[in-house]
């Protein structure tokens, strides 16, 4: 496993709100609300469901398309794993994901949903990294491509934490070691209790604890 440790900013469910208030908000200014919405998922599960009850919009479907393997690693080029749910032909869709990033997993995405035939096709991000090679219709923030940092959604902090916090234990075995290196590469202050639980869940080595 690679021991890199990127910079995180992990965000709480306050800036989660925010942000899909601010997204619906634009798609209701753009008097562009959808029938259907599809959730890219894993990440953009959540955000989709949030955007349907902003919008009173009751028809939600799934779209895999996969580019992160492990956290804040590419894992091959992007990839359609699991089709659309749902049928979209004549619909006006929003598709949506938790970030733009490289982009290219909502842009195979949206050229899978195209195929499908909808009468309308937008997208929604929460965050817009600038280096993407997409710029989704509706975001609410930009993160500029010189503070790029991996970030940290509630609905995959333990997933992330269990793949930064083997890596930082790789480098700094014990606890505290682990904790520390954390703080100082990653800007995360990872609570001890965290990590003993994923050290009884076996997620960190023996000689991490």
């Amino acid at each position: 496993m690679t021991a890199d440790l990127p910079r995180c900013r992990r965000v709480p469910w306050s800036e989660i709100d925010r942000w899909a208030d601010d997204v619906a908000r634009r798609v209701r200014d753009a008097d562009r609300r959808p029938e259907t919405i599809v959730g890219l998922t894993r990440g953009g599960w959540v955000p989709a469901r949030l955007l349907c009850d902003r919008l009173g919009v009751t028809r939600l479907v799934s779209l895999r398309a996969q580019h992160w393997g492990v956290t804040a690693t590419r894992d091959g080029a992007a990839k359609v794993t699991e089709g659309l749910s749902g049928a979209v032909r004549g619909e006006t869709v929003l598709a949506v994901d938790d970030i733009t990033d490289t982009g290219e997993s909502l842009l195979l995405a949206l050229e899978h949903v195209r195929a499908a035939g909808p009468a309308r096709l937008e997208s929604a991000t929460l965050l817009h990294i600038d280096h993407a090679k997409f710029v989704p219709t509706y975001f609410a923030e930009t993160i500029p491509r010189d503070a790029w940092v991996w970030v940290v959604f509630p609905w995959n902090y333990w997933e992330d934490l269990a793949s930064l916090a083997a890596r930082a234990a790789a480098i700094a075995p014990g606890l505290e070691p682990t904790r520390a290196l954390l703080a100082e590469r990653c800007g995360l202050d990872v609570p001890r209790a965290d990590l003993e639980t994923l050290a009884a869940r076996g997620a960190l080595s023996a000689g991490a604890r």
